[in-house]
């Protein structure tokens, strides 16, 4: 039989685009303008594209779906205070590509206050931005700069005759990321759909894990789910590492076997709507720990149970990561890993050597989201809507002094959470982490 289907949430309406294009603006002076740049097809290969995905700023102010679009904000301007520029109609083009939405569809289906298409861009534009003293743009995208400054190199050339220029580029991105960062109630329920469909896709890889399949029909597993669930796809390359493949962080090449007595560790989540998920779990290949592997793992849990537990307003991701790194320490002294007293390896950072990463990162339209860690040099203070994930790990590599059943052994466990005035929701709780939960997950294949 088919998966089941899971019921899909509403996606973010053109009401909710305005108030974020409308609150963007009412930062900014009113001689200002926000020049904003879409994402462009990619070649894969000679005639072929990669798949496209909308640039992540882009999409948060419009929900736009097409290449080569352009987003112009002018507050206060009488005509209609966002403008978009889209490819133009092309009913040949369209015959082999699907049908372009062009200037009046831009407006109809995306409520914009006005559009055109591109062939009158440059000429438009420049109208446009006459006499607007500062632009906002990304000053870290090469593709907004350059565009930016042959406004202004023609608009400067027409000075004689009455052109003003932009005086200075100024960056969008401190003012929209931060926006970004707190997730309005249709975006936290896009989050989680895809954490939702993300945990379906790890129950089903544990129930199809056995010795002699090879990590990419895991993925394969995994990423049918995202799909079949109308997902467009992985949120991000997924990560199946068996064995000691599990202690290289980004390993993304999935072609080892998995062998009887080895963990095999997935880091894969799905995208909808441009949302992503986030789940890292790790569990037997042959449905059953081994000692060793049950030791190592119950401190990864313990310590990533504690920090799911330590979310909630006012707390901050490097209070989150401290707490884990002294529930490592002192686990790994247990286990005969580390020697001493936990205070003295916490101050050596001994524990680097088995874990050299960050324990949170923010979560939303890309896995790795935008908004700053840190404010006036401090940690950032959690607060309602901001999304993250809490994702310890212990990889622990095959060296002399490293007792033989912990040898090669890689385990990271990962959730995603959404901050709420309460405390936190863990959105990916569905998957089974508990030792016992995912034997019998498993023996049950």
């Amino acid at each position: 039989m088919p998966p089941e289907t899971l019921p899909r949430p509403a996606p973010i309406g053109n009401a909710e685009y305005r108030e974020r294009r409308t609150a963007l603006m009412a930062e900014l002076p009113p001689d200002s303008a926000v020049l904003l740049p879409g994402a462009s097809l990619v070649t894969r290969s000679r005639d072929s594209e990669f798949p496209f995905r909308q640039a992540s700023d882009f999409h948060y102010l419009t929900g736009f779906p097409e290449p080569d679009a352009l987003l112009v904000l002018l507050p206060g301007r009488s005509e209609g205070e966002s403008v978009l520029f889209c490819q133009d109609r092309n009913p040949a083009l369209e015959t082999w590509t699907g049908i372009r939405l062009g200037a009046e569809g831009a407006v109809r289906e995306h409520g914009v206050d006005d559009a055109y298409e591109n062939s009158e861009r440059e000429s438009c534009l420049d109208a446009l931005l006459d006499g607007r003293t500062t632009l906002y743009l990304l000053l870290d995208d090469p593709d907004s700069l350059t565009l930016a400054q042959a406004v202004r190199g023609r608009l400067a050339a027409r000075a004689r005759r009455g052109a003003r220029p932009p005086l200075a580029f100024a960056d969008l991105a401190p003012r929209l990321h931060a926006r970004r960062l707190i997730k309005s109630a249709a975006e936290l329920a896009l989050l989680r759909h895809a954490g939702a469909v993300s945990a379906r896709a790890h129950q089903r890889a544990m129930a199809a894990a056995r010795p002699g399949l090879a990590e990419f029909q895991l993925q394969a597993e995994l990423e049918h789910e995202f799909r079949w669930q109308g997902g467009s796809g992985p949120a991000y390359a997924s990560i199946v590492g068996g064995g000691a493949n599990a202690c290289v962080l980004h390993y993304v090449e999935n072609r080892a076997a998995l062998h009887d007595g080895d963990l095999v560790l997935i880091d894969a989540g799905a995208e909808f709507d441009l949302y992503a998920g986030d789940i890292t779990r790790t569990f037997p290949v042959n449905g059953r720990f081994s000692e060793a592997q049950r030791a190592l793992y119950e401190v990864v849990l313990e310590a990533q149970q504690r920090a799911l537990d330590a979310v909630r307003p006012g707390t901050t991701l490097a209070a989150i990561h401290d707490g884990v790194v002294r529930d490592l320490t002192a686990g790994l002294i247990r286990l005969g890993l580390l020697e001493g007293e936990v205070v003295a390896r916490l101050d050596d950072e001994s524990v680097k050597r088995f874990y050299p990463h960050s324990t949170s990162h923010w979560l939303g339209l890309d896995v790795h989201d935008v908004g700053d860690y840190r404010r006036d040099g401090e940690p950032r203070p959690l607060a309602p809507g901001m999304v993250l994930t809490v994702e310890p790990g212990l990889y622990i590599p095959a060296d002399d002094d490293i007792p033989a059943p912990f040898r090669g052994i890689g385990i990271r466990i990962e959730d995603d959470v959404a901050v709420t005035a309460e405390g936190r929701e863990v959105l990916t709780a569905d998957v089974p982490k508990q030792v016992d939960e995912i034997e019998a997950l498993m023996a049950n294949r």
